[in-house]
């Protein structure tokens, strides 16, 4: 199981994520890429810390949306949205490579994230980003999304390599999409409800959701949101309530 994190979700002189502790325990880090949070400093250093520690480099894109982090819903046409995303990756592997790494793949962020669950023209606009790159740089990149999204399922039909995502700090619908963060209790604080839920997927392969049914879910990898309050310590945690139940720890990509 790959154990990903939010990283580098600060702006200038303000900071949101621990990023040295996090990538002391994640397997994956998904690096802002400056439209939502980061900035050119922010991704060299996090590139560099993860290339040392030997994390995986993950582009975490998303719509132009500083002012609200990217968790606001916003139209934007393909072909826009298509180059804004492969510019964040592109700019986020001149830092990856100057750290003597890469990015290893591509993954949505926020509003961008729900959105392509289901909005075919909004995933088919990660998916052209993703080519793109591939086009440019000679190889492709995984894209890492909810099973059963409409993202996953147009990067396969494309020949991207896709991969599987659930998360230990975020409710689940009886459909098995997120809660929106809109409603109550859409993020999980309790650790010991997010350590339960992290080990339900890594072990049973399921969530329990907020109507209190139990849902198949299968994840290769697991996301923390490294801005929740404790990221860093409640990551830990979980990493080792996994390999507690035996569950190997290595990043997919």
């Amino acid at each position: 199981m790959d154990l990903n994190a939010d990283l580098g979700e600060g702006f200038g002189r303000w900071t949101l994520t621990d990023d040295e502790a996090l990538l002391s325990v994640v397997t994956s880090a998904n690096v802002a890429c400056g439209f939502h949070a980061g900035d050119p400093t922010t991704m060299r250093r996090v590139c560099e810390g993860a290339a040392a520690r030997g994390v995986r480099i993950g582009a975490q894109v998303s719509y132009r949306d500083l002012a609200g982090f990217g968790r606001r819903a916003m139209d934007v046409p393909r072909t826009e949205l298509a180059d804004e995303l492969t510019y964040q990756i592109g700019a986020l592997e001149v830092f990856a490579r100057q750290a003597g790494a890469g990015v290893a793949y591509v993954k949505p962020h926020g509003a961008l994230y729900n959105r392509v669950v289901r909005d075919e023209q909004q995933a088919a606009a990660v998916v052209d980003a993703v080519a793109a790159f591939a086009r440019a740089f000679g190889r492709e990149l995984p894209v890492l999304g909810l099973p059963g999204s409409a993202l996953l399922r147009l990067a396969a039909e494309a020949g991207l390599p896709t991969v599987t995502e659930a998360f230990a700090d975020r409710a689940y619908t009886p459909a098995g999409s997120l809660v929106p963060r809109t409603e109550p209790d859409a993020v999980l604080h309790d650790p010991d409800a997010v350590v339960a839920q992290a080990l339900a997927v890594a072990v049973a392969g399921e969530v329990t959701t907020v109507g209190g049914e139990k849902v198949p879910v299968a994840a290769a990898s697991l996301c923390l949101h490294g801005d929740t309050p404790g990221a860093a310590a409640l990551a830990l945690r979980v990493r080792s309530a996994l390999e507690a139940a035996g569950v190997t720890l290595e990043a997919f990509a």
